[in-house]
């Protein structure tokens, strides 16, 4: 089975989305705080990469999964890579995911 590595590509700014007139009020800071931009993570097998956000690969572990078993996606140029995010409503991030070679 493959490695896949997870690097953050876009922290959306809650502002960006919503300006200063959010559809609900929140608390939350306007870009996601527990990742970084251009972070890099090893998931193993598909398996959960240390430090990584909990929530984030909830989302995005079917993606990981589907490159691990050797698929591809049809609207991704390059094979073994496609772009996955979390579904944060207020302020989603945006990962490139790569199947590595052995």
């Amino acid at each position: 089975m493959a490695k896949i590595k997870i690097t953050v590509v876009k922290k959306v700014n809650n502002k960006d989305m919503f300006g200063n007139n959010p559809p609900a009020e929140f608390t939350a800071t306007p870009e996601c705080d527990k990742l970084e931009l251009g972070q890099e993570f090893i998931s193993d097998e598909g398996s959960f990469p240390p430090g990584f956000c909990d929530w984030a690969f909830a989302d995005i572990q079917r993606d990981i999964t589907h490159l691990v078993l050797g698929g591809d996606y049809p609207w991704m140029k390059e094979k073994g890579v496609v772009l996955s995010c979390c579904t944060d409503g207020i302020r989603p991030v945006i990962f490139k995911l790569e199947r590595m070679k052995d």
